[in-house]
């Protein structure tokens, strides 16, 4: 429950007390006539009277009255908020090619760090699906099972490192580990975005026998080159010790394509960061999840108590002006 006024521009009003306060206290002023003596001393022992004590509470009354009454004017109110929402889940498994040739820094730093950050951008924007990585080489293992704490998905995503695994590239024993992962899942979408840079050299399964897999289990998969057209620099072991060389690009695009086409998804290629982070954009859009929000609100009228407070005050200040100032000696 919350409050609120529906018109806070009445508290304005509260700057009426000001003049009020200093036209009383100018009021108390001359209200004494003033004599001049040449002591005081005499005076210091006689007792104050209560009308002294009482005298000013009238008009602390009729203060209050108006605070009271302006509070009322300003119009609080309670609501009380309820929200629904449904959502259509999609879970999602991201498939990470960490092989050596994910070093080469046609993009900045290098492609594995670029791809790392785009992914977790991604990630970031899809709160409400449960998300997953697997990452491979010369084999494929789960870095993170499908959950929806992104946190932890975020921080397993920032501790993948070159090397972790042997080094070659299997495209095929990536995508099933992928898909062992997500095929039981009861959402009503199942993706895997499988992201690589080279062709398949290692592995038990085919890179289209495992696209067949996910087909049976109705799994989407949506399908990524890095890397640039032709060479790419990268760093390598010499003689001399590291050294920076151009290595040709070799993407099995054609594989790729038809991983994509024989589950329902696309292949994208990627030449650069930003246009890696355009496709996660653009497969975002694709497989944007439905949120269905429903949100009802009460409002509640809470002027009567603050009205009820200051006729309280307003009849004390008569009580005390009309009754118990006059009966005080």
């Amino acid at each position: 429950m919350r409050y609120t006024f529906l018109h806070p521009q009445y508290f304005f009003l509260l700057a009426v007390l000001i003049p009020m306060i200093w036209w009383y206290l100018r009021k108390q002023k001359k209200a004494y006539a003033s004599l001049q003596l040449s002591t005081l001393q005499g005076f210091a022992s006689l007792p104050k009277s209560g009308k002294d004590w009482l005298r000013h509470l009238p008009f602390i009354c009729r203060l209050l009255t108006l605070t009271f009454l302006i509070i009322a004017l300003a119009r609080p109110q309670s609501s009380d908020s309820l929200q629904n929402i449904t959502t259509e889940g999609i879970d999602i498994m991201i498939s990470l090619d960490i092989s050596g040739s994910m070093q080469a820094m046609d993009f900045k730093p290098n492609r594995l760090e670029a791809a790392k950050d785009v992914a977790i951008n991604f990630i970031k924007g899809r709160p409400n699906d449960r998300m997953g990585l697997v990452i491979f080489a010369a084999e494929s293992f789960t870095q993170c099972p499908l959950t929806l704490d992104h946190n932890v998905l975020t921080n397993l995503f920032r501790d993948v490192r070159l090397g972790m695994l042997e080094d070659g590239t299997a495209i095929g024993m990536g995508l099933a580990t992928a898909v062992n992962r997500i095929k039981d899942s009861e959402a009503k979408s199942k993706v895997i975005i499988l992201l690589s840079d080279g062709e398949n050299n290692r592995g038990a399964i085919a890179p289209l026998q495992a696209a067949d897999i996910a087909k049976t289990f109705g799994v989407r998969v949506y399908t990524i080159g890095v890397g640039t057209i032709g060479t790419a620099p990268m760093p390598v072991q010499t003689v001399f010790g590291q050294q920076t060389q151009q290595v040709e690009v070799r993407i099995d695009e054609p594989m790729l394509k038809e991983i994509a086409n024989t589950t329902g998804g696309q292949y994208f290629r990627a030449t650069d960061k930003n246009k890696l982070a355009a496709i996660y954009q653009e497969i975002d859009q694709l497989e944007k999840n439905k949120i269905k929000v429903q949100e009802y609100t009460k409002h509640k009228e809470e002027f009567l108590p603050f009205i009820l407070i200051a006729a309280f005050f307003l009849l004390t200040e008569i009580f005390l002006k009309n009754l118990v100032l006059r009966m005080l000696p």
